[in-house]
């Protein structure tokens, strides 16, 4: 019988926790603005349109830039390619702070955006390369950080926006200068072993049946997934703490079942099986946030069954477009990127655009629209799947197994 010790996803050297607290820190920049949208939209004399353009400027320099980020770093190296993020956010965060017109912080979202996706896009690689235990538990800590920052931000942002709309940036800027010094002092790379990406390789990906299928797939699901997010704090009238709480239950729950649960239905079904139950599930959740817009607590309910759900969908979607080819998965993750986050840009000014002109409930409807539209685009091109539902479970499924305590 053979005694050699577990691994465990949280036995991990220094440069892989670096990394990892630089992601909780950048995905809390996604959702840190959300809490104090209305307070920005109130002090700068901002439409609900305008203030949405916060998102939307961030997210489409984020897609774009995602179409260059793999080329990026496989000429400059991993470590010098999260440097150069980290260092744009922390200043474009600064700058985000000091401003004093709508119009300012929409063109530094944008810079923070580059810097994003030059993080983002570089750190999961970073993390596999230097973690213990495999690509699944590097896999596993990834999301683990995502949940968290997801969760926190906008937590961070209700507490700060308390004080004053600017306090959140400047929270940003504090939390992303110390992950810089972690990721510089810690992170090695130096000796890293370059391959360069020819800078046609993401666009030739979208050309792969599989990949273009998830990528038309994930657009729909994020216009959904940033209704939900970008869009609710108008409705819900609360303060911003009761926004960042709010969103705080949100994000909790997206980590809880992105981390634990998805792994779980993973081992038991197919994926596509899983994301096309889940879809429909979101648009009725949309659906219903649509029907109770008006009644604060019945809205609070459907964002964070919301959030359970994106949890799922999150993970089991990353996943199949990891599984989908033979590219590499800089290249693969690139390209999906830069579409999904593309759908997320359009959502929040067409959410706030369709309020102003048809009433609160619309929105969502539209939201939930999307959904059915992805779960058809899922529908019609799972033959092109076959890869994603084909293979025996591989590193992550593994991986995910020795953090739920299930490995022998």
């Amino acid at each position: 019988m053979s005694t050699a010790p577990r691994t465990t996803v949280w036995r991990q050297p220094a440069q892989v926790w670096a990394v990892a607290f630089a992601c909780v820190v950048a995905f809390m920049g996604i959702g840190l603005v959300d809490p104090i949208l209305p307070a920005i939209a109130d002090s700068l004399d901002a439409s609900p349109v305008q203030t949405e353009l916060l998102f939307t400027s961030y997210l489409v320099v984020t897609g774009i830039a995602m179409l260059v980020t793999s080329w990026i770093s496989s000429r400059i190296g991993s470590k010098a390619t999260l440097l150069i993020g980290l260092a744009l956010i922390v200043a474009f965060s600064l700058f985000s702070a000091l401003s004093g017109s709508v119009d300012a912080i929409i063109a530094f979202r944008a810079g923070w955006g580059l810097g994003n996706a030059l993080f983002i896009s570089t750190a999961l690689a970073a993390i596999v390369g230097a973690a213990s235990g495999g690509s699944g538990a590097a896999i596993v800590l990834y999301e683990a950080a995502l949940g968290l920052g997801i969760a926190v931000g906008p937590l961070l942002g209700g507490l700060l926006g308390e004080w004053t709309w600017r306090a959140p940036f400047f929270g940003v800027v504090v939390l992303m200068a110390i992950a810089f010094v972690a990721v510089l002092v810690l992170l090695r790379g130096p000796s890293e072993r370059r391959a360069p990406v020819p800078l046609s390789a993401p666009f030739r990906a979208l050309r792969v049946p599989a990949l273009a299928v998830l990528a038309i797939t994930a657009l729909f699901y994020n216009i959904g997934f940033f209704v939900l997010l970008a869009f609710s704090p108008f409705p819900l009238g609360f303060g911003a703490m009761g926004i960042g709480l709010t969103f705080f239950g949100w994000g909790v729950g997206l980590a809880v079942t992105s981390v634990w649960l998805a792994p779980i239905l993973v081992r038991r079904m197919a994926r596509t099986t899983i994301m096309l139950i889940t879809l429909p599930l979101l648009a009725l959740d949309l659906v219903a946030a649509a029907l109770v817009v008006s009644n604060a607590a019945g809205l609070v309910a459907c964002i964070i069954v919301g959030g359970l759900l994106l949890g799922v969908m999150n993970t089991v979607l990353t996943e199949s477009v990891m599984e989908a080819t033979e590219l590499p998965r800089a290249v693969a993750s690139s390209a999906y990127s830069a579409v999904r986050f593309l759908g997320g840009a359009a959502a929040p000014p067409l959410a706030a655009l369709l309020w102003h002109l048809y009433g609160p409930a619309v929105p969502y409807a539209f939201a939930a629209a999307s959904m059915l539209i992805a779960t058809a685009t899922l529908l019609i091109g799972r033959r092109a799947l076959a890869a994603v539902d084909g293979r025996e479970p591989d590193a992550e499924v593994e991986g995910s197994a020795v953090l739920l305590g299930d490995a022998a």
